[in-house]
């Protein structure tokens, strides 16, 4: 029995060197032009590694194609979520740093409709029953911090990871 067509396999880009700041924004422009509506993507890293700075950047590019002035992205961490509305697009930016129960989600709105929006979460490993059709950033750090890394995964938007290969 051929199973290739009813298991998703997830496949990955190969490591992106994000250590300069220049080479994040460069990835996150060209990132920025494959999302779509109803995309979820996760950020995962630990604190510092780029996740904010990645996510400032892809919303800047979006209001520059836009033709829309830049404007600051903070991290979300007091408010929980941060939206940004981007001619017929919203970017719902979300920061589950300060969950502490996977219960305190359902407060939030996280996953009702999305349909329509772009949904960015900071800190997802709090969320216990992932959405199926994701798209998981991983940036790492490398040789005692000096270096940074970023992998992305998905098993619906293989277009997203050929570009990154």
């Amino acid at each position: 029995m051929d199973l290739t067509n009813q298991m998703p396999i997830a496949t990955k880009s190969s490591k992106i060197d994000i250590s300069l700041e220049d080479k994040t924004k460069l990835i996150s422009k060209k990132f920025s032009k494959l999302i779509k509506k109803g995309d979820i993507i996760f950020f995962y890293g630990e604190i510092g590694v780029g996740k904010t700075t990645f996510i400032k950047h892809l919303i800047n590019n979006l209001q520059s194609e836009s033709g829309l002035k830049s404007t600051e992205v903070p991290s979300p961490t007091f408010n929980i979520v941060n939206e940004y509305k981007i001619n017929e697009i919203i970017i719902n930016h979300y920061d589950l740093f300060k969950i502490k129960n996977s219960k305190e989600l359902y407060n939030i709105g996280i996953f009702e409709d999305n349909s329509e929006l772009v949904t960015l979460v900071e800190w997802p490993e709090i969320i216990s029953k992932k959405p199926k059709k994701i798209i998981e950033l991983y940036f790492n750090y490398e040789d005692d911090f000096k270096k940074r890394n970023l992998e992305i995964f998905s098993d619906h938007r293989k277009e997203i990871i050929n570009e990154f290969k």
